[in-house]
């Protein structure tokens, strides 16, 4: 059966690479305005949040843990950045503070759910009012505009006459040792063994609680890091940036093939997952379809992405049944 749910999520990530393929040709073609450079940097731009907040979250779902705090962390890490500016701190000084701040927010996380033993849904849920109370306390509903032009430059420009933003290229470093970190090393084998059965991976010698805490911070690192990343590309910095993206990334995530009960998934079928949500997100826009229409599309494809394997899993385990049957039968 191991086997059969394994290569229903190869095929899953497969198929979700190949939709977002049928994806951008049907853009192209028949989306005017898409095909522009101007436009897929915007495409690309708007969508690097949701692929650095996958990057961790993707870990934290295959290990059987999620964090739902990821979008007020980066709102809280904005709001501080902003801030701090204001009080006339150099940004390369605010930035080091930012990131310690998203560090105690993952910290504040994982000790909840690994030294209490709080489900981590419930926590995080609790943890997402109070990090966005916090931000607006920090802030209250002041806009902050006015960063350095070099670093706002870094964060919306894009590399000479082509469409790549600049900071594409930190998140591919990024994406390179996430990756590998989770794919080709015993952590990432014991963050499988760990959502696919905790009580097993603990007798088998994984230090369960430490690799999850850990995972919490990077995932507080990672958010605080999207905050800044988040004021500098739209040049604004508030309490409420990044508000709902969690709704986002977690949709991206599932429906990239990674299992909402821990154990299966890849990064790249959640990376497939972030640019399909991402390119019909664009192609909406252009074609005027409504903010709330595109988060009831948002809301859908959530559902569906938790819906659909395991439906296909269960098709997958009745027709290996089955086949089984039909075995012991044959004289």
């Amino acid at each position: 059966m191991a086997d059969i749910s394994a290569h229903r999520a190869i095929r899953w990530d497969t198929a979700v690479g190949g939709l977002l393929v049928v994806l951008l040709l049907l853009s192209f073609s028949l989306v005017d305005g898409f095909g522009n450079a101007l436009n897929l940097s915007f495409l690309i731009g708007n969508t690097l949040p949701i692929a650095l907040l996958a990057l961790p979250m993707t870990m934290l779902v295959v290990a059987g843990e999620i964090d739902l705090s990821v979008a007020s962390t980066a709102g809280l890490s904005g709001a501080v950045m902003g801030a701090l500016w204001n009080a006339g701190m150099s940004i390369e000084t605010i930035i080091p503070v930012c990131l310690l701040i998203g560090v105690v927010c993952g910290l504040v996380n994982g000790l909840l759910v690994t030294r209490l033993g709080l489900p981590s849904l419930a926590v995080t849920i609790g943890t997402m009012a109070a990090y966005r109370g916090i931000a607006q306390i920090v802030l209250g509903s002041d806009a902050v505009t006015d960063f350095p032009s070099s670093y706002l430059d870094f964060a919306a420009g894009k590399l000479g006459d082509t469409f790549i933003p600049y900071a594409f290229l930190p998140f591919l470093v990024l994406l390179a040792i996430a990756v590998v970190s989770l794919h080709a090393t015993p952590l990432g084998r014991a963050l499988f063994a760990t959502g696919a059965n905790e009580e097993a991976a603990r007798f088998a010698g994984i230090r369960v609680k430490r690799h999850k805490l850990w995972l919490f911070v990077a995932t507080g690192l990672m958010a605080a890091l999207t905050g800044i990343f988040w004021a500098l590309h739209y040049a604004s910095a508030r309490y409420d940036n990044a508000t709902g993206l969690e709704l986002s990334v977690v949709a991206a995530v599932l429906l990239g093939g990674v299992d909402f009960d821990g154990g299966k998934g890849t990064l790249g079928g959640a990376i497939a997952g972030v640019f399909l949500l991402g390119t019909g997100q664009n192609a909406m826009s252009l074609l005027n379809v409504s903010a709330q229409s595109q988060i009831v599309v948002t809301g859908v494809l959530l559902v569906l992405s938790v819906l659909a394997p395991r439906v296909a899993r269960r098709f997958a385990v009745a027709r290996a049944g089955r086949g089984a049957a039909g075995r012991t039968s044959e004289p």
